[in-house]
């Protein structure tokens, strides 16, 4: 019996299999508005037969996008354009979404990335960024302002008040965005954070903000909504964030009843050596479920056969698998994973007659004749 398509938790929701869409920034919004590419876009991804659906990156404050392309959480017309994007696709689909919330920190007022990724200029509308400590990202890039008591009461705050907007839209769950190099993910890393305050030296201290913007959005939604994190476990530089540092964000994590970890890694130095090969963040992962309790882990990274992720859930190495720009390629994936694993996937039954025949039960008790 296959694995990946056995049902799992994460708080108290139940997801049907073990599959995940990851988040993925689009740079489509205009002003944090998401547009009718988001209407598109999520459409077909909502009829992939994942077990979840994660939105991309939503900013909760506007100097927190990454590029002035990125979707916001953070005004009412935010809210209003997400409404109607969310309304459509559930609509037509039953599949739980969650959205992922956060602040670029120093790596935001970027161009998009095929324009190609680097900082705007002040003729080209650039604002002002913050960060943990006043180092920038990349030699050349803007020094971020340090953020003061005040800046970081003001972040946690706009998380909170995004958070309350999610709920307000009906997610299913939400995840922080504490990875790939951005504000929560360069309070963590010692190569973003050198304060010499309560923020800022031993590992305890590094994680204490992100900590704190976990406790403070927990406390804002029902218990019915899950609440996870996404981390870079390792920064892939010497001296930096490591997967051991990883493994006691992950244990105060866990002990706050945390519902769930995404395990991946890097974005917070140009100077990363990743070995790029299949599956090459899972054993980061299967570190962090060995000491994570009963939270469950989320693998994430290059991971694109279907038997590969029966194989990781099936050892026991992570609790669900994330498919990113193999979704992008493939939206409909989870349906050849069920096939080639002998399960099944809900799929809308306008699409039944794409039934392959020598796959007569992927699409369940799908029955439909033809005129």
């Amino acid at each position: 019996m296959t694995q990946l398509f056995t049902p799992h938790t994460l708080g108290q929701l139940t997801l049907a299999n073990r599959i995940v869409i990851a988040p993925m920034c689009q740079y489509s919004a205009e002003d944090g508005n998401m547009t009718d590419w988001h209407l598109m876009h999520l459409g077909q991804l909502a009829f992939s037969g994942a077990g979840l659906l994660i939105i991309e990156a939503s900013a909760v404050e506007a100097i927190g996008r990454i590029t002035p392309a990125d979707v916001g959480l953070y005004s009412d017309d935010n809210q209003a354009a997400m409404a109607r994007v969310l309304k459509a696709v559930r609509t037509h689909s039953r599949m739980p979404i969650a959205i992922q919330l956060g602040h670029a920190g120093r790596k935001a007022s970027s161009h998009v990335p095929w324009a190609g990724g680097q900082a705007l200029k002040a003729t080209e509308g650039a604002w002002e960024t913050v960060g943990p400590s006043a180092l920038p990202q990349a030699p050349g890039d803007p020094v971020p302002l340090a953020l003061d008591a005040a800046g970081l009461a003001r972040v946690k705050d706009a998380f909170v008040a995004s958070a309350k907007r999610a709920h307000a839209l009906g997610f299913d769950a939400i995840e922080l965005h504490g990875a790939h190099g951005y504000l929560l993910h360069e309070f963590m890393s010692p190569i973003s954070n050198q304060r010499t305050d309560d923020y800022g030296g031993s590992v305890e201290n590094r994680i204490r903000f992100p900590l704190e913007v976990y406790d403070a959005v927990r406390a804002a939604v029902p218990e019915s909504i899950p609440v996870g994190m996404r981390i870079s476990a390792t920064d892939w530089v010497d001296g930096g964030w490591d997967v051991e540092q990883s493994c006691v964000l992950a244990k105060a994590l866990s002990a706050r009843g945390c519902a769930f970890i995404h395990v991946s890694s890097g974005g917070v130095s140009p100077q990363q050596k990743i070995p790029l090969e299949p599956g090459y963040q899972v054993p980061m992962a299967e570190r962090i479920k060995a000491v994570a309790g009963d939270m469950p882990t989320i693998a994430v990274g290059l991971i694109t056969d279907p038997q590969q992720a029966e194989d990781i859930v099936a050892a026991g190495q992570a609790d669900f698998i994330a498919l990113a720009r193999a979704m992008l390629f493939e939206p409909h994936w989870p349906w050849r994973a069920a096939m080639e694993l002998g399960a099944q996937v809900e799929v809308p039954p306008q699409y039944w007659r794409s039934q392959p025949r020598t796959a007569k039960a992927l699409f369940g008790e799908a029955r439909i004749g033809s005129r």
